[in-house]
């Protein structure tokens, strides 16, 4: 749940930027708060050891590596300020506060600097002093009290989010491409780190982990893991890597990182899908909510070519999938980064990863997005999905689900898929945050870890879970033919080509005839002068009639399928069909699509038959139908019944209007 408190925080910065009405366009407000933000919180996180530093680095022209590192040891954080300004001091000379801002920002530690000119601030406070604003903002920002004492970290990092959510929605960008509700972040979080992976936490005594967010937003899913871990275990040595596309979002992940000690090398600025920033990190804990949705087709080329170049050996291999969801890309690229289980690493690596419902089951056998799924379940890497409730999330109401993965699975798990539907167990949240009308609180995340944990033992029966072999989510679709049934008569279409004459003309002598098979049509066509094998084609054509009654139409001694009879149709896996070879799957597939056949389709058309060069694979993980409950309608006498009542009421109401 969110900390108390943040909201009067964010009120309070909303209600500054009301002041930059008339100078910034609406869609600009966060490129000037969110930075000043950024700028406060890392003055007050400075504050304590302000007056050390600045004594450190009096009459220092140049900052040499091993001065930086003594300043970063006296400010006691990764970053510092040289400068001897502070807000409150900025107010002190309101005529040269411009000036001496832009000097404020320049005496911030090289990382720290690089933060700040992501958001190209200097340009912003020329215009707010030329529109003789920057004083009041500055001074209101001042009385803003970011303390760690008083603001921590996480509620910082709410603080961010919603902000960033709010200027997001005022400039119409999609603001759940940067972050994810904590509650959220806490179940991935606790799903990964959970059951016998925690113990082995809580065994080692000091444990060393690494945690990578390819979609990293506000840092926000690799903080709250890192805490998660350090609870569990407080002697754990956690380092975490992160990637994120938005220049604006990597500086507020960026300066919350580095006030944690996290320096700027483990947290990269970029395209996580054309720009991989740790091509050769494998790590032991990778989580993700990429964007939902986002379409990929401008950057295509870079993934294809990978894909084309590489494939097995590269992050694509799989397959790609429609360019208006990237949303597998990005799990292929998590997989990719899974540390392999060796006899020094035998935890290998977990993956959270929260996608829409989109990826479950679109493509159809055979495209990208199946083969993809089909990868996962062949290599046995996926141990679960949760379905969350909807209106989860600041921007969309959509539901959702979390995947975990794991390349460690136990003798238990293995070739097993667990499912908990946990879409009731939201909680209406008082206020709404945008879109977001739904939260997880602490006790229903922990009773859908546990759910999760035990869905093989103690909560085998609960009704909001399933284990599942494998091949449930595998299947053949198989195209089911019917025979032709075919006469040709000489009729409408016909004559319409009669009509136009030429090679055409002296075939009206066979107006009304009737043939039962091609070959005498054709032996009537012969008694008449020569023409063209397009046009005789083309005759033939016309005179064709679908007619069930009529012979079977053969072609080399088969029958000829009707394309307008021909059907398609989905057969399970059979069990057991991912641990078979490859001569082996193709047996018990033909057995099983054969039997199917027999049993299915055979007593309601017995003339059908599959033909089974046209059999593809696909694979889906129809999680709704696996839930799924029959719910009979209501005996008729009781429909009646109230219908008869509400006839009545209205009848009542209408002598009233008569009165």
């Amino acid at each position: 749940m969110a900390p108390q408190g943040f909201q009067d925080k964010v009120a309070f910065v909303w209600k500054v930027a009301d002041k930059l009405r008339g100078t910034f366009k609406q869609h600009e407000y966060g490129s000037v708060m969110l930075p000043l933000l950024v700028l406060r919180r890392m003055d007050a996180v400075l504050e304590p050891t302000k007056a050390e530093v600045v004594k450190a680095a009096e009459g220092l022209v140049d900052i040499t590596p091993g001065m930086d590192r003594v300043l970063q040891k006296k400010a006691g954080q990764l970053f510092y300020n040289k400068s001897k300004l502070t807000f409150p001091a900025l107010l002190k000379d309101d005529l040269n506060l411009a000036d001496n801002l832009v000097k404020y920002i320049a005496g911030l530690s090289e990382d720290a600097f690089h933060i700040m000119s992501a958001y190209n601030f200097d340009d912003k406070i020329t215009r707010m002093d030329r529109a003789e604003i920057l004083y009041p903002v500055v001074a209101d920002f001042a009385d803003l009290d970011l303390r760690p004492s008083v603001v921590s970290n996480e509620t910082m990092g709410y603080i961010f989010e919603e902000l960033l959510r709010k200027f997001s929605e005022m400039s119409n960008e999609t603001a759940g491409e940067h972050y994810t509700p904590r509650e959220v972040i806490r179940l991935v979080a606790d799903l990964l780190i959970g059951g016998q992976t925690g113990q082995k936490l809580t065994d080692i005594q000091v444990p060393v982990r690494s945690i990578y967010d390819p979609a990293a937003g506000t840092g926000g899913m690799l903080v709250v893991t890192k805490d998660r871990i350090r609870q569990l275990n407080p002697n754990a040595r956690v380092k975490v890597y992160g990637q994120e596309i938005n220049d604006e979002t990597w500086a507020i992940a960026q300066s919350e990182l580095m006030m944690q000690g996290i320096g700027p090398e483990q947290m990269h600025n970029g395209n996580t899908l054309t720009g991989d920033a740790f091509p050769d990190k494998k790590f032991d804990f990778i989580l993700a909510n990429p964007p939902y949705g986002v379409n990929w087709k401008a950057y295509a080329q870079p993934i294809k070519d990978e894909a084309a170049q590489k494939g097995m050996a590269g992050r694509f291999g799989a397959g790609l999938p429609r360019v208006s969801d990237g949303s597998l890309l990005f799990l292929q690229h998590m997989l990719s980064h899974m540390a392999p289980v060796t006899e020094t690493n035998p935890q290998g690596s977990r993956v959270g990863i929260v996608l829409s419902g989109s990826p479950l089951f679109s493509g159809q056998a055979g495209s990208g997005e199946s083969e993809i799924r089909r990868w996962i379940l062949e290599n046995d890497w996926l141990e679960g999905i949760v379905a969350l409730p909807d209106q989860m999330f600041y921007n969309t109401g959509i539901s959702t689900y979390v995947w975990i993965l794991t390349n460690a699975k136990t003798d238990e798990q293995r070739g097993l898929v667990k499912l908990v539907d946990a879409r009731e167990m939201g909680t209406k949240m008082r206020k709404s945050l945008g879109d977001k009308r739904k939260e997880l609180t602490d006790d229903a995340i922990d009773e859908i870890v546990r759910l999760f944990s035990g869905a093989l033992n103690e909560f085998a029966d609960d009704k909001r879970v399933k284990v599942l072999p494998r091949e449930t989510f595998g299947f053949q679709r198989v195209t089911v033919e019917r025979p032709l049934h075919r006469r040709w008569e000489v009729g409408a279409k016909a004559a319409c080509l009669i009509q136009e004459g030429g090679e055409y003309a002296d075939l009206i002598g066979l107006m009304g005839n009737h043939y039962s098979t091609k070959k005498e049509l054709q032996k009537a066509m012969a008694e008449f002068p020569y023409r063209s094998a397009s046009a005789t084609k083309k005759f033939i054509a016309a005179c064709a009639v679908n007619d069930p009654d009529a012979p079977v139409v053969m072609k080399k001694g088969k029958p000829e399928p009707d394309t307008d009879l021909r059907d398609q149709e989905n057969i399970l896996l059979p069990d057991g069909w991912f641990d078979l070879d490859d001569d082996e799957r193709k047996r018990v597939l033909l057995e099983s699509a054969e039997a199917h056949l027999e049993n299915e389709i055979k007593p309601y058309v017995p003339d059908a038959w599959i033909d089974h060069s046209r059999t593809k694979l696909g694979f889906e993980i129809s999680f709704t139908r696996q839930f799924y409950v029959y719910e009979p309608p209501r005996p008729v006498e009781e429909i009646a019944a109230e219908i008869k009542g509400l006839e009545s009421q209205i009848q009542e109401w209408m002598k009233g209007l008569e009165l």
